[in-house]
């Protein structure tokens, strides 16, 4: 397969809310170009993007796609433009993050007949954040409730004056006109010389002596400013806009003319910036010569091939049967075979330059974010890590076919490395395996995948509330533990105290015994047999926390004293204290935030009062989005993700961490009680 050099490669990642039309774009893209023979469908299942069989028959994207295309027009260099497919969904949002970290540039895509969403805001803000150069392709502009220039306002009170169209519809919106090296012509919106000479004033301000040359000829030469258009882009004082129609495959070639003339190649773009270990910044040069680095922003498990890494290179070139090394493994692998990827297509390549996206097979050391590197001293590379939404919605699962524990704990791995957003915890207190992702839809994605692709059902069940107990007052406690079989008998005593301890403070054990009353050697089996107890539970079963076990006087017998005796004597006296101590249940408090928009912030704080939550602070930022501070139990936030969704039709986002633990009700703790009591009797 034909290679490139870096000068003659892009790489762009399509961003933007749901149905706006990108697998469209894509399909149209690789038609233009000749990838392709037919344009796909997305209502058939037939597009190059959507080729896994959980998008066919969803009909929308749930996966971040690669593809490439091979391009060339009329007095442009050929080249090869990578493009990214993202999904337009935040229920699968990781994957439009993992994007941000291939690319250099974005396109956000904005269907003409819909308002900016929050969701377009928040990709587009990040991409800014990580130094990408940004532009906007108005999709969909010959639909008949298209408003060009409400869109077009929009966007520029979103992301600023820096937004101006490059080109314009024309012919009853059958066309499109270049208004960057034309100067004249009619369009169906605006001025073809309004916006010509918006654009390219916008360009001179980035350099001084065209400035003044511009200001005193009243022109300059379009071909000549392609140095400071990339300036521009990179410094983000512009943000080119380009007009199609995907469906009817309007205005496609001149947005692929747009992207090669003007998005920067990999020796023009901001470079992005690694961390060391010590802590230093390290920026990678686009240099071929120098040794290679890439990173790994995508893990696909695919049942013929396994594990496929796909990864983008920022320094040094590779070529098959390289050796390269993962991370700070200390073993090298060898490329056998190297991959550029078009949908679910893996194409053969001899090698891959600066700016390329590639792809190797069955590595499995190679982890989502993992560097791959030719030289010792670059293992300690990582990238700046990317800002992923915390998993909320959580669900514990089991096998539903007796013996499959074994291919379950398999499938969670595998799905694991596909997904950075995917949790899974193992609850030792309550037993119970625990996936965590970002809503319900995400999770539910998740367990269809395992079915089908890992033939592995589960049951599914609300996961337990972690609670805790403690004491509410100091006690003494004293147990005797004596055992006389017929040989050596079994002797231990031990007087302790108990007091509780400020919250959160976990638990200590301290031995103040003297004159051997309880010789040194067996201490350890005292805090054993205290420490049993703390797992197990007083009243309701769960872990006891923030109090201190103090040991201050025993008993021994030189012969029958031993370590069995003294952890039932540790264990006795423990009990017998806390007979005493007044034990409550506590119950986890979570610390929340959520966004949403400011026309629901009622209706979310009332919401929020009804789970027994407190609203500490409230906050407002210029795009309408009120921040909302509070804590509330975390037994009262059952499918709070899928109820926050409802009351902000899909706008609103929110997180947790857990802020104390505080004592539950009575009647709370008498109905956990009577459950311990009967699980206990059974």
């Amino acid at each position: 397969m034909s290679t490139y050099e870096t000068p003659n490669l892009r790489s762009i990642a399509l961003i933007g809310h749901g149905a706006c039309g990108k697998t469209t774009l894509v399909e149209a893209m690789l038609y233009r170009t000749g990838m392709i023979e037919n344009r796909g469908r997305i209502q058939q299942g037939t597009t190059t993007s959507d080729n896994d069989p959980q998008e066919k028959e969803a009909r929308h994207s749930m996966r971040l796609s690669v593809t490439h295309l091979d391009a060339k027009f009329d007095q442009l260099p050929r080249t090869r433009i990578h493009v990214l497919d993202t999904p337009g969904y935040p229920d699968y949002i990781s994957q439009d993050y993992s994007a941000l970290d291939a690319v250099r540039s974005v396109a956000l895509v904005i269907d003409a007949t819909k308002k900016v969403d929050q969701f377009a805001r928040r990709m587009m803000n990040l991409a800014k954040e990580r130094k990408l150069c940004r532009m906007i392709i108005i999709n969909k502009m010959d639909e008949p409730d298209a408003d060009i220039a409400q869109r077009i306002e929009e966007l520029r009170e979103a992301f600023g004056d820096g937004v101006l169209p490059i080109n314009l519809p024309k012919e009853g919106f059958t066309h499109v006109i270049d208004c960057f090296e034309k100067e004249d012509g009619v369009a169906d919106y605006s001025s073809v010389a309004e916006v010509h000479q918006a654009f390219i004033e916008r360009i001179v301000e980035e350099d001084d002596k065209v400035l003044e040359q511009y200001l005193e000829q009243g022109k300059v030469n379009p071909a000549s400013l392609h140095d400071l258009i990339t300036k521009a882009l990179r410094e983000d004082h512009i943000i080119p806009i380009c007009f199609t129609s995907a469906k009817k495959l309007i205005g496609i070639r001149d947005l692929l003319k747009v992207i090669i003339r003007h998005m920067p190649s990999a020796f023009e773009a901001n470079r992005v910036s690694f961390l060391r270990a010590d802590g230093s910044v390290f920026r990678p040069q686009a240099d071929p010569s120098l040794p290679f680095i890439a990173q790994v922003f995508k893990n696909i498990i695919d049942p013929y091939l396994g594990k496929i890494s796909v990864f983008r290179v920022h320094q040094g070139k590779v070529t098959k049967n390289s050796t390269l090394y993962c991370d700070d493994n200390k073993k090298a692998f060898k490329v056998g075979h190297l991959y550029v990827l078009q949908g679910k297509q893996t194409i053969e390549t001899e090698r891959l330059s600066i700016g390329d996206i590639g792809a190797v097979t069955k590595v499995p050391e190679i982890q989502y974010s993992s560097i791959l590197h030719r030289a010792e001293a670059d293992q300690d590379l990582r990238l700046q890590p990317l800002p992923f939404p915390k998993p909320m919605f959580s669900l514990a699962i089991q096998p539903r076919r007796h013996g499959d524990e074994k291919r379950l704990s398999d499938a969670l791995v595998k799905l694991q490395q596909e997904d950075p957003t995917l949790r899974i915890d193992h609850n030792n207190t309550t037993n119970e395996t625990i996936i965590r992702g970002l809503t319900s839809t995400h999770i539910n994605s998740v367990l269809d995948r395992m079915k089908t692709m890992f033939d592995c059902a589960v049951k599914v069940s609300t996961p337990s509330i972690p609670y805790r107990e403690t004491i509410t007052c100091a006690a003494e406690g004293h147990a005797r533990h004596k055992k006389q079989t017929g040989g050596a008998g079994q002797f231990g005593e031990v007087y302790l105290r108990i007091r509780p301890l400020e919250r959160n403070q976990g638990f200590e054990f301290v031995d103040i015994v003297k004159g051997g009353a309880i010789p040194f050697n067996l201490i350890p089996a005292v805090e054993k047999g205290v420490r049993e107890v703390l797992q197990q539970g007083f009243i309701a079963g769960y872990p006891l926390q923030d109090l201190r076990v103090t040991v201050y006087d025993g008993k021994t017998h030189p012969v029958d004293s031993k370590e069995v005796a003294f952890v039932a004597a540790g264990k006795k006296a423990f009990l017998d204290a806390l007979e005493k101590a007044q034990v409550k249940v506590l119950e986890p408090i979570v610390r929340l935030e959520i966004s949403v928009p400011d026309q629901y912030l009622g209706d979310v704080t009332g919401d929020l009062a009804s789970r027994r939550g407190q609203v500490l602070d409230t906050a407002m930022d210029n795009s309408g989005i009120a921040t909302i501070y509070a804590t509330a139990p975390l037994g009262e936030l059952d499918s709070y993700s899928t109820q926050l969704r409802a009351l902000t039709k899909g706008r609103g986002r929110w997180s947790m961490d857990l802020d104390t633990y505080n004592p539950t009700s009575a009647a709370k703790q008498e109905e956990l009680a009577r459950q311990f009591h009967r699980i206990r009797e059974d």
